[in-house]
């Protein structure tokens, strides 16, 4: 433990962050580097350092330590020619030496001069693993990987490639669904973590999948920046918004790129990146293998990433696809055009029908579907999209700016069965009666509208017409209870204890004709639109705190040697353990005394001698070894 901590003491700071944090060291406990050193050597924290190496390492690690125990030091030379021995064929030198700097660099071992010399603690973990059921020394060293399955012959690969590209196609639509909904009405996160089970079954319902993918489809969208948490609720980004306006494969290109740069290195390296490979049970049986004490780890990273490269169209059927062979190997523009080829071709233009239906003959352009979205409610989202003209359609495109022209002129630039009678008519009466119903914010200024005596709530958004009878209308709907609007003292308003825009929002759900005006009267236009705004909230960096304190305790003037003898007598104190003490006496003569120490401090240690029966005051430099007594 004393060569370890001294270790630690001087590695520099980025170093001792990387072990702790690779090492998953708590900093529970831990008051100085000789803790640090004894929690790294711990039997727990050593298995786990241990699943995480992979076979060849292990073999290498448990060879230095056969080595070492037999009084050598073991040269990067002598591992590998005792590899060769045990029937390793495949070793070199150079590659020995790799696996011995990664050993090094989390403290399993410690290079120097040429040599590997792995740590007694770790050694005789490794020892142990026959009787525990895993392998031995040779066993690491020999034992061939499972036999990988043959790719699929190539005539199915065609197979592989279109239903791959089907569900990519079906992701991003999927994906762009959920967007455009959490923009429209956002998904509250629970505390216990996920969503409820409201939120969940909505979502389902946009997107058209089964429950159990809600929480796949968002964190894919999460990773790739479209939807953020923001005040405890999932929302649009900036990101989400510009990615809805980009051509499908731009989508899926991103959407790749982010599954890619969040695959972990050690289950990138051993993904099958030749179309036609399978990812079942040989891809398993091969990381058994490979990790031999820690596969549940890996297998459980497998089964995320893989569950979301079928989702993606990376794999099909638990095969590599060609477009997913070339994302894996870092060629995603030619991942890209395999896809462009094998997704259906965006169209321009829809069927307007008398019923105030949209149809489009195949996926829409993006820029297309996202103005179309504003002026019409989405039916189906399938290969072939369809939406409907209504009245709370066309009046949330007035509130959000658009005007009956405008709105004519657009639907006449991409109709192919220009506009019918019906939709002329929707639009214009829709535009006409456009601001009947008015929404404001309360202030203070002396035409405000009051409240009725005797209630005291504080009311913060109004409601007016000139048409008294649809005022009142609105005051009865049982739609709209949860506003609990309430007649003003002048019976020309209703008021209600909720913000205007949430007002405004629930009469035009309700399909009123209304629009919201500012404080001098005049309409202002309302977009349905959230973004998520994210915060960096500020975290405790409990790793950084611990090296602050470990320096500043190695920085008190104690040499690692006293500090090292200060640690023995009082884990000897706390155990009430009976020590061998050799002293050097005035003159060069060295005595052995057999005490049992009760404190230190100040540079001395007092002790009761076990052997004269009295209590001894000696100094901590003058200690030249301490050993359990026999």
């Amino acid at each position: 433990m004393l060569g370890l901590a001294s270790r630690l003491r001087v590695l520099p700071d980025a170093e001792l962050r990387h072990v702790i944090k690779v090492r998953g060291v708590s900093a529970n406990g831990i008051h100085d580097f000789f803790d640090l050193a004894e929690a790294l050597l711990d039997a727990d924290n050593v298995q786990l350092a241990l699943s995480h190496l992979d076979r060849s390492t292990l073999a290498v690690l448990a060879v230095a330590g056969q080595l070492t125990s037999s009084n050598s030091v073991p040269t990067l030379v002598a591992v590998t020619n005792r590899l060769f021995e045990l029937g390793s064929t495949e070793v070199t030198l150079a590659d020995v030496a790799r696996r011995v700097d990664s050993l090094h660099a989390v403290l399993l071992a410690e290079r120097n001069d040429g040599c590997c010399i792995p740590y007694d603690a770790v050694s005789a973990h490794l020892a142990h693993w026959p009787a525990q059921g895993l392998p031995g020394t040779a066993d690491l060293a020999v034992t061939a990987p499972p036999v990988t399955l043959a790719a699929v012959p190539d005539t199915e690969i065609a197979f592989i490639d279109q239903l791959a590209a089907e569900r990519a196609f079906g992701m991003v639509s999927s994906i762009a669904e959920l967007v455009n909904e959490l923009c429209r009405e956002p998904a509250r996160q629970l505390s216990r973590g996920g969503l409820g089970l409201p939120d969940i079954k909505r979502l389902a319902a946009v997107m058209t999948v089964d429950v159990d993918l809600v929480a796949p489809i968002l964190a894919l969208a999460s990773r790739a920046d479209l939807l953020a948490q923001s005040d405890g609720y999932w929302m649009e980004t900036e990101a989400g918004e510009a990615w809805l306006l980009e051509h499908t494969t731009t989508r899926w290109a991103a959407l790749a790129v982010a599954w890619l740069a969040a695959l972990p290195p050690t289950v990138a390296d051993i993904l099958p990146r030749q179309a036609g490979l399978p990812w079942g049970d040989g891809l398993t049986a091969f990381i058994a293998w490979l990790y031999p004490a820690g596969g549940e780890w890996m297998l459980s990273q497998l089964t995320e990433f893989a569950r979301d490269a079928e989702l993606l169209g990376i794999t099909a059927s638990d095969t590599t696809s060609t477009a997913g062979a070339n994302v894996l190997r870092g060629d995603l523009e030619v991942a890209v055009d395999i896809m462009a080829g094998a997704l259906p071709a965006e169209v321009g233009a829809v069927y307007l029908q008398h019923d105030l239906s949209i149809v489009a003959p195949g996926p829409l352009a993006p820029s297309i579907d996202s103005r179309l979205r504003g002026m019409a409610d989405v039916e189906s989202r399938e290969l072939a999209s369809s939406y409907r003209i209504t009245a709370a359609s066309v009046n949330r495109a007035l509130a959000a700016g658009e005007n009956a022209d405008s709105l004519l002129a657009f639907l006449a630039s991409i109709s192919l069965t220009g506009i019918p009678q019906p939709v002329d008519y929707l639009i214009n009466e829709s535009a006409s009666r456009y601001g009947r119903v008015r929404v404001g914010r309360l202030t203070d200024g002396p035409n405000a509208p009051i409240a009725p005596p005797g209630n005291d709530t504080v009311f913060l958004s109004y409601v007016c017409s000139a048409d008294a009878a649809l005022l009142g209308t609105i005051a009865v709907d049982q739609t709209l209870a949860p506003l609990a609007l309430v007649r003003a003292g002048d019976s020309e308003h209703l008021l209600s204890r909720f913000a205007g825009d949430a007002v405004f929002w629930a009469l035009s759900d309700a399909r009123y004709p209304v629009a919201a005006e500012d404080d001098l009267g005049e309409i202002v236009h309302l977009r349905r639109h959230q973004i998520a705004r994210v915060t960096l909230t500020p975290t405790v960096d409990t790793t950084r705190n611990l090296i602050d304190k470990l320096r500043l305790r190695a920085e008190s003037g104690v040499s690692v040697a006293d500090a090292w003898l200060a640690r023995q007598l009082d884990t000897a104190i706390k155990a009430k353990q009976t020590i061998l003490v050799s002293i050097a006496m005035p003159g060069g003569a060295v005595v052995d005394y057999l005490l049992e120490p009760a404190s230190v401090s100040n540079g001395r240690f007092r002790a009761r001698d076990r052997r004269a029966d009295i209590e001894r005051t000696l100094p901590l430099k003058s200690i030249l070894s301490i050993t359990p007594a026999p």
